[in-house]
């Protein structure tokens, strides 16, 4: 066929299936609307899952009489002016899309009167085509009523699923947004029955209350974070670990209030629990991250349901501090508890094991503001710089740890002894990983790193993508204690390692660093992912005796670590045994 160019209302229909893919599409192009008009209610209707109506009710800024038809032209906005404005997009709508877009496959009527107006206006239209267009009168605000959606493309229709389930994508569309936004008041009726009622009172945690009942809000933690060069903020609520999901639709992540979903996000949020949650487990979670305009890319998917971030490794290690620090300043040491003729650990909120109970303390600050400068609301920014990450010492609360008294020395691998309210089980493995991972980070951040020379060079052979690796951490991995050098294609030479290893297979422990890094470079911070390689290649291992002056000095370090109950990679360092149980079990009470 020959080239030509498109028909205008072929062009719109080929639009509207990037914008419009389903009723959950249309409402959140209008609520985001509404949301960008600074509207302080916003009343979401539907009727047989969005397809036969959908209503968006506002009380925002409106629209002028005069500019209501141009509102529905393509690319027509009244959000973006200049290239400046596009590359630091600060609305959630700004293409000029989303109405011509509704209007080409639905019957449309929209009423809209802007604060200045007497009168309001109303148009209503037919696949993209003028039917009415007049006087009005109405409130201050919008209302967009879609009916018949997809009526003129049954093929499409044809492709959605049932009434229920599109009801339920709206209702988590609506939930998402409320959890942004909660000095706006959201209400979504399906079919006539009120599904989604928050309060609008600036109050985030009221708002969880509304959406997730008392006892999930309640228990929700506070987290909050900044990166103090670059200006990113993390704020928001998550769960203890002892409260979790068996998938991730719990997890919300909002960058400057646009509710988006991002892999990076989701994997910095599950390593921060690395180690505290049952296998195929998730945390819940609503966090927004207040970033630069321009460190943000909105425009890379049709919808903007994804973003691409300026620097990806920074915005990671920011949330994952956050959520951590919250975490560990909630997670005091497991305990084994006797229930009926058995004994079985149960776990506090740090470390939970399949099939337990799980119990422990909520840690809520109170801390955040309220009202219009709520919890997610946007801070001022700086100019984003390189920083080394801090030690973890300035990163989070340090849990306390008891005063322990040595007693003996289990299987050749774990430390007895009795501390207040009963007897410890301390792994003593795990428990020199921690002490270590400490000494390490420090000092790292310290820039003084501890390197012992081999008495003779190692020759190592590398694959491609391990020499990739190298070849782009070479300077990090000088910085705690590695000196190699590049010996040919894919050959490198140790010449020393961190001082405080004592591993017989360094060759070995810097492969081991090698992959941790390429495997979770983005997963955990590499500072960590070093550092507890290094820790785990340097610890005494379980099977090797200790004096009791050895096992005196291991408690008295685990005492000061910045998070004794946990090794690196999240298990426990040690177990309680309470007094009171073991008075139970020996008949004493």
């Amino acid at each position: 066929m020959p080239i030509r160019l498109l028909s205008p209302e072929l062009a719109t229909k080929i639009a509207a299936g990037e914008v419009v893919e389903r009723p959950v599409s249309v409402i959140k192009e209008l609520v985001e609307n509404s949301l960008d008009a600074g509207a302080s209610q916003v009343l979401v209707e539907i009727a047989e899952g969005g397809v036969a109506q959908l209503k968006v009710v506002d009380d925002g800024q409106g629209i002028p009489s005069g500019e209501l038809e141009l509102a529905f032209q393509r690319h027509a906005t009244s959000k973006l002016e200049n290239q400046e404005q596009l590359e630091a997009v600060a609305t959630l709508g700004f293409r000029g899309e989303a109405l011509p877009s509704i209007a080409s496959v639905s019957h449309l009527t929209m009423s809209t009167r802007t604060p200045d107006s007497q009168n309001g206006h109303r148009l209503e239209m037919q696949w993209g085509e003028i039917i009415r267009s007049g006087p009005h009168g109405c409130p201050t605000g919008a209302s967009v009523e879609v009916s018949d959606l997809f009526g003129n493309m049954p093929t499409r229709r044809k492709f959605l699923k049932s009434n229920s389930a599109e009801s339920s994508r709206i209702q988590e569309l609506v939930s998402r947004y409320a959890l942004a936004f909660p000095h706006v008041r959201f209400q979504l009726s399906v079919d006539g029955r009120s599904v989604v009622n928050t309060p609008g009172n600036g109050k985030p945690r009221e708002t969880l209350l509304a959406l997730y009942g008392a006892e999930v809000a309640g228990a929700m933690l506070e987290v909050k974070g900044e990166d103090p060069e670059s200006g990113y903020q993390v704020e928001g609520f998550i769960s203890p670990p002892r409260l979790h999901r068996a998938n991730r639709s719990y997890m919300t992540f909002f960058v400057n209030h646009r509710w988006i979903q991002n892999r990076m996000l989701s994997f910095a949020l599950e390593e921060a629990y690395h180690g505290l949650l049952p296998d195929r487990r998730y945390p819940l979670a609503a966090i927004n991250l207040a970033l630069p305009y321009g460190d943000v890319d909105v425009n890379s998917h049709p919808t903007k349901k994804e973003v691409r971030f300026q620097e990806e490794g920074r915005v990671f290690s920011t949330l994952q501090r956050a959520v951590r620090a919250a975490v560990v300043a909630d997670s005091p040491v497991p305990s084994v508890v006797s229930s009926g003729d058995s004994s079985r650990t149960m776990s506090a909120p740090g470390f939970p094991y399949p099939g337990s109970s799980f119990s422990g303390s909520r840690h809520a600050g109170s801390s955040y503001p309220t009202g219009n400068s709520s919890l997610f609301s946007p801070g001022g920014f700086s100019s984003p710089l390189e920083q080394p990450l801090a030690p973890p010492d300035t990163a989070a609360p340090r849990p306390p740890a008891p005063a322990l008294k040595v007693v003996g020395q289990v299987k050749l691998t774990y430390v007895v002894a009795e501390g207040p309210e009963g007897m410890f089980l301390v792994d003593q493995h795990a428990a020199h990983e921690r002490v270590l991972f400490d000494q390490i980070r420090r000092k790292a951040g310290e820039k003084t790193p501890q390197s012992q020379a081999l008495l003779e060079p190692v020759t190592m052979e590398l694959t491609p993508g391990q020499v990739e690796v190298f070849n782009a951490n070479a300077e990090f991995l000088a910085g705690y204690g590695f000196q190699v050098e590049n010996f040919g294609a894919n050959s490198v030479l140790l010449r020393s390692v961190p001082g405080i290893m004592t591993t017989q297979d360094p060759a070995q422990a810097l492969l081991d660093v090698l992959d941790m890094v390429a495997f979770e470079g983005l997963l955990r911070q590499q500072e960590d992912v070093l550092a507890a390689t290094i820790a785990c290649h340097s610890a005494i291992r379980a099977g090797k005796p200790l004096t009791e002056e050895e096992m005196r000095a291991l408690l008295e370090q685990l005492e000061q670590a910045d998070n004794p109950h946990t090794c690196p990679h999240g298990r426990p360092t040690m177990i309680h045994f309470s007094s009171m149980n073991m008075e139970r079990e020996f008949g004493r009470r």
